[in-house]
């Protein structure tokens, strides 16, 4: 799995004591032909903390890994300018 050091972060931070099992859910994740990182972003972005809404997002991504970035909100053009809000700047 590739996992940015930005989202990586992240899930530290969102997930706490959880970390771990919010790796291994993202290593099940379906990314199509899409960057890896915006799509795992946009799974972090549903869950909210929530390592069970967490892997729900990961089911769906199995299923359409586009509605992932619609509720992710990283579906529209300016989703580069989300990713850096939401994570701080590419490293």
């Amino acid at each position: 799995m590739s996992l940015s050091d930005r989202v990586s972060a992240r899930i530290g931070r969102d997930f706490g004591e959880r970390a771990a099992e919010a790796l291994d859910a993202l290593e099940l994740a379906e990314c199509g032909n899409q960057d890896v990182e915006r799509v795992h972003a946009a799974l972090v972005l549903m869950a909210d903390g929530s390592v069970d809404r967490l892997w729900q997002a990961v089911e769906l991504s199995a299923l359409d890994w586009r509605d992932v970035l619609m509720n992710g909100g990283l579906a529209n053009g300016d989703w580069p300018a989300t990713l850096n809000r939401e994570f701080g700047p590419a490293g």
